[in-house]
């Protein structure tokens, strides 16, 4: 075998034993959160939201574009643009499309100024609220509250006294989830059983009977997150 042959086979099995080459993420490609829950909607601007709510108050009051361009003293043309957010609209025009619709003018920006809720609760302070536990012993502290949205979720700090007792009748509408922070609990749900100990979560529908079965060691802490669809 020639010099230059194995040379070349040396380099070849030299390539093979090199470990692959690390993919980078460009610039361009959004962080990946780990949550399944899709992307924030794209803020709209303020010509696209006035549109959009005029178009709706349009529509729910059975009106055509030509109809509520003629109410309104605006051509079709006008019309069109302003509901797709192409042009912005004076105050005046805005006022009298407004009064056509048989809406306050504010409404028109409710769309453009959406909530988006934030709830603080120093250390300590959350508040303390009557529930069907606290005749057993148990001790609720609200720890926030969200404003807006369809689902309302109700995190929960519950602290089991020596003095507590045990409850299994608990049974509301909704998603909870328990994440044990001291003690431990023997914690029904829907006929089973669940040994929780500190650092242990428990997620389930809070529709069937659930609550601490047996106060193992105490006293005891742990979170309670309570979700569900608002009417």
């Amino acid at each position: 075998m020639s010099d230059r042959v194995a040379k070349m086979q040396g380099a070849k099995r030299a390539d093979r034993s090199e470990p692959p080459l690390s993919v980078v993420a460009s610039d361009d490609e959004p962080y990946v959160t780990g949550s399944g829950a899709p992307a924030p909607a794209e803020r709209r601007t303020l010509e696209q939201a006035i549109g959009l709510q005029i178009r709706h108050h349009r529509k729910q009051m059975g009106l055509t574009v030509a109809e509520l361009a003629a109410a309104a003293s605006v051509s079709t043309g006008m019309l069109s643009k302003i509901e797709n957010g192409q042009i912005s609209p004076s105050l005046t025009t805005l006022q009298t499309l407004a009064t056509a619709l048989n809406m306050p003018i504010s409404l028109l920006f409710s769309e453009f100024e959406e909530r988006r809720d934030c709830s603080y609760v120093p250390a300590g302070q959350g508040v303390v609220i009557q529930r069907r536990g606290t005749k057993v012993g148990h001790k609720y502290e609200l720890l926030g509250h969200m404003l807006g949205g369809k689902v309302a979720v109700e995190p929960y700090l519950i602290t089991l006294t020596e003095d507590a007792a045990p409850y299994t009748a608990f049974q509301h509408e909704g998603t909870e989830l328990i994440y044990m922070l001291s003690g431990e609990v023997i914690y029904a749900h829907a006929g089973n059983s669940y040994h929780l100990k500190s650092g242990d979560s428990l997620l389930f529908d809070s529709g069937a009977p659930h609550g601490p079965e047996r106060l193992v060691v105490k006293p005891m802490t742990y979170l309670s997150i309570i979700m569900y669809e608002k009417d």
